[in-house]
Protein backbone atom coordinates (compact mmCIF):
# COMPACT_ATOMS: atom_id res chain seq x y z
CA UNK A 1 0.00 0.00 0.00
CA UNK A 2 0.83 3.40 -0.61
CA UNK A 3 1.33 5.56 1.75
CA UNK A 4 -1.74 7.32 3.14
CA UNK A 5 -0.20 10.73 3.19
CA UNK A 6 -0.06 11.01 -0.22
CA UNK A 7 -3.65 10.88 -0.05
CA UNK A 8 -5.43 14.28 -0.01
CA UNK A 9 -7.03 14.43 3.53
CA UNK A 10 -9.63 14.59 4.99
CA UNK A 11 -11.44 13.51 1.92
CA UNK A 12 -15.19 14.14 1.69
CA UNK A 13 -17.12 13.09 4.43
CA UNK A 14 -18.77 9.51 3.62
CA UNK A 15 -22.09 9.16 3.90
CA UNK A 16 -23.84 5.72 5.10
CA UNK A 17 -27.20 5.10 5.52
CA UNK A 18 -27.17 6.41 9.08
CA UNK A 19 -23.23 7.83 9.55
CA UNK A 20 -21.12 10.07 8.56
CA UNK A 21 -17.24 9.21 8.44
CA UNK A 22 -15.09 12.58 8.26
CA UNK A 23 -11.67 13.93 9.51
CA UNK A 24 -11.75 15.16 13.14
CA UNK A 25 -12.52 18.15 13.97
CA UNK A 26 -11.92 20.28 17.44
CA UNK A 27 -15.30 19.54 18.49
CA UNK A 28 -14.44 15.92 19.22
CA UNK A 29 -11.66 16.41 21.84
CA UNK A 30 -14.14 15.65 24.73
CA UNK A 31 -15.37 12.51 22.73
CA UNK A 32 -11.78 11.46 21.82
CA UNK A 33 -11.02 11.44 25.50
CA UNK A 34 -13.99 9.68 26.96
CA UNK A 35 -13.61 6.96 24.02
CA UNK A 36 -9.08 6.58 24.64
CA UNK A 37 -10.39 6.84 29.22
CA UNK A 38 -13.06 4.42 28.78
CA UNK A 39 -12.24 0.59 30.83
CA UNK A 40 -15.05 -0.83 28.53
CA UNK A 41 -13.88 0.51 25.31
CA UNK A 42 -10.39 -0.36 25.71
CA UNK A 43 -10.70 -3.79 28.01
CA UNK A 44 -8.94 -5.69 24.83
CA UNK A 45 -6.44 -3.37 23.57
CA UNK A 46 -4.29 -2.50 26.05
CA UNK A 47 -6.49 -0.60 28.94
CA UNK A 48 -7.81 2.71 29.26
CA UNK A 49 -5.15 5.98 29.37
CA UNK A 50 -5.80 8.42 32.43
CA UNK A 51 -7.81 11.23 31.67
CA UNK A 52 -5.88 13.70 33.37
CA UNK A 53 -3.16 12.61 30.86
CA UNK A 54 -5.51 12.71 27.68
CA UNK A 55 -6.21 15.93 29.01
CA UNK A 56 -3.22 17.41 28.90
CA UNK A 57 -1.46 15.52 25.61
CA UNK A 58 -4.86 15.10 23.29
CA UNK A 59 -4.50 18.12 20.95
CA UNK A 60 -7.92 20.24 19.74
CA UNK A 61 -8.10 18.12 16.98
CA UNK A 62 -7.19 15.03 18.07
CA UNK A 63 -6.18 12.12 15.69
CA UNK A 64 -5.87 13.89 12.51
CA UNK A 65 -4.29 11.72 10.25
CA UNK A 66 -4.82 10.48 7.09
CA UNK A 67 -6.83 7.26 7.34
CA UNK A 68 -8.49 8.33 10.40
CA UNK A 69 -12.57 8.63 10.87
CA UNK A 70 -14.95 9.96 13.03
CA UNK A 71 -18.17 7.92 13.15
CA UNK A 72 -20.16 10.41 13.05
CA UNK A 73 -24.14 10.42 14.32
CA UNK A 74 -26.28 12.81 14.13
CA UNK A 75 -23.10 15.16 14.81
CA UNK A 76 -21.15 13.47 17.43
CA UNK A 77 -18.77 11.34 17.40
CA UNK A 78 -19.67 7.90 18.52
CA UNK A 79 -16.71 5.95 17.08
CA UNK A 80 -13.15 6.80 15.26
CA UNK A 81 -12.00 3.89 12.39
CA UNK A 82 -8.46 3.91 11.50
CA UNK A 83 -6.67 2.59 8.61
CA UNK A 84 -3.10 2.70 8.29
CA UNK A 85 0.04 1.01 7.42
CA UNK A 86 1.71 -1.61 9.62
CA UNK A 87 4.93 -1.18 10.80
CA UNK A 88 7.90 -3.33 10.69
CA UNK A 89 6.95 -3.84 14.74
CA UNK A 90 3.53 -6.06 14.12
CA UNK A 91 3.42 -9.65 13.15
CA UNK A 92 5.20 -11.06 9.93
CA UNK A 93 2.21 -11.55 7.81
CA UNK A 94 0.60 -7.87 8.60
CA UNK A 95 3.96 -5.84 7.84
CA UNK A 96 3.45 -3.36 5.16
CA UNK A 97 0.05 -4.08 4.86
CA UNK A 98 -3.22 -2.13 5.57
CA UNK A 99 -4.36 -2.61 8.84
CA UNK A 100 -8.12 -1.89 10.42
CA UNK A 101 -8.47 -0.50 13.62
CA UNK A 102 -11.72 1.09 15.63
CA UNK A 103 -13.20 1.77 18.70
CA UNK A 104 -16.87 2.75 19.39
CA UNK A 105 -18.31 4.43 22.60
CA UNK A 106 -20.64 1.91 24.64
CA UNK A 107 -23.75 3.61 24.27
CA UNK A 108 -23.10 2.83 20.10
CA UNK A 109 -22.62 -0.97 20.51
CA UNK A 110 -24.81 -4.15 19.70
CA UNK A 111 -26.54 -1.18 16.72
CA UNK A 112 -24.49 -2.21 13.63
CA UNK A 113 -22.95 1.02 13.34
CA UNK A 114 -19.10 -0.31 13.68
CA UNK A 115 -19.68 -2.55 10.55
CA UNK A 116 -21.31 0.53 8.80
CA UNK A 117 -18.64 2.86 9.73
CA UNK A 118 -15.76 -0.42 8.80
CA UNK A 119 -17.40 -1.02 5.06
CA UNK A 120 -17.79 2.48 4.58
CA UNK A 121 -13.93 3.06 5.39
CA UNK A 122 -12.72 -0.37 3.63
CA UNK A 123 -14.84 0.84 0.51
CA UNK A 124 -13.19 3.94 0.92
CA UNK A 125 -9.79 2.78 0.82
CA UNK A 126 -10.72 0.01 -1.95
CA UNK A 127 -11.32 3.10 -4.31
CA UNK A 128 -8.17 4.93 -3.06
CA UNK A 129 -5.95 1.77 -3.26
CA UNK A 130 -7.78 -0.74 -5.31
CA UNK A 131 -6.38 -4.11 -4.67
CA UNK A 132 -4.98 -3.52 -1.23
CA UNK A 133 -5.58 -6.57 1.11
CA UNK A 134 -6.24 -5.47 4.82
CA UNK A 135 -5.09 -6.93 8.02
CA UNK A 136 -7.17 -7.00 11.53
CA UNK A 137 -5.92 -8.02 14.74
CA UNK A 138 -7.75 -8.42 17.98
CA UNK A 139 -7.95 -10.96 21.02
CA UNK A 140 -10.24 -13.56 20.72
CA UNK A 141 -12.00 -12.92 23.94
CA UNK A 142 -13.45 -10.15 21.68
CA UNK A 143 -16.50 -12.00 20.65
CA UNK A 144 -18.08 -8.93 19.23
CA UNK A 145 -14.57 -8.09 16.92
CA UNK A 146 -14.37 -11.87 16.23
CA UNK A 147 -18.05 -11.44 15.10
CA UNK A 148 -17.32 -7.73 13.38
CA UNK A 149 -14.19 -9.14 11.52
CA UNK A 150 -15.94 -12.14 9.71
CA UNK A 151 -18.87 -10.20 8.65
CA UNK A 152 -16.67 -7.63 7.12
CA UNK A 153 -14.82 -10.85 5.68
CA UNK A 154 -11.67 -11.38 7.41
CA UNK A 155 -10.26 -15.05 7.63
CA UNK A 156 -7.93 -16.15 10.22
CA UNK A 157 -4.46 -16.28 8.74
CA UNK A 158 -2.92 -17.04 12.15
CA UNK A 159 -3.61 -17.19 16.51
CA UNK A 160 -0.70 -16.31 18.43
CA UNK A 161 -0.20 -15.19 22.11
CA UNK A 162 0.57 -11.52 22.99
CA UNK A 163 0.12 -8.98 25.62
CA UNK A 164 -0.78 -12.14 28.08
CA UNK A 165 -3.88 -12.73 25.61
CA UNK A 166 -4.43 -14.87 22.61
CA UNK A 167 -4.69 -12.71 19.32
CA UNK A 168 -6.41 -13.46 16.15
CA UNK A 169 -5.05 -11.76 12.68
CA UNK A 170 -6.95 -11.69 9.89
CA UNK A 171 -6.81 -10.96 6.39
CA UNK A 172 -9.62 -9.56 3.68
CA UNK A 173 -8.77 -10.18 0.47
CA UNK A 174 -9.42 -7.19 -1.99
CA UNK A 175 -13.06 -7.01 -3.79
CA UNK A 176 -12.50 -8.68 -7.45
CA UNK A 177 -15.75 -8.43 -9.71
CA UNK A 178 -16.92 -11.54 -11.11
CA UNK A 179 -15.99 -13.05 -14.00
Amino acid sequence: MENLGSVPWPPEPIRTERLVLRGPEAGDRAAFIDLLASPEVNAYVGGPRPRDELERNTPEVPQRWPGSFVADLDGELIGHVLLRRTTGTGRPAAVGKADLGYLFLPRAWGLGYAAEACSAALAWLEGVFPGEPVMLTTRTANLASMRLAAKLGFTEVERYQDWGAEQWLGRRSPVTPAA
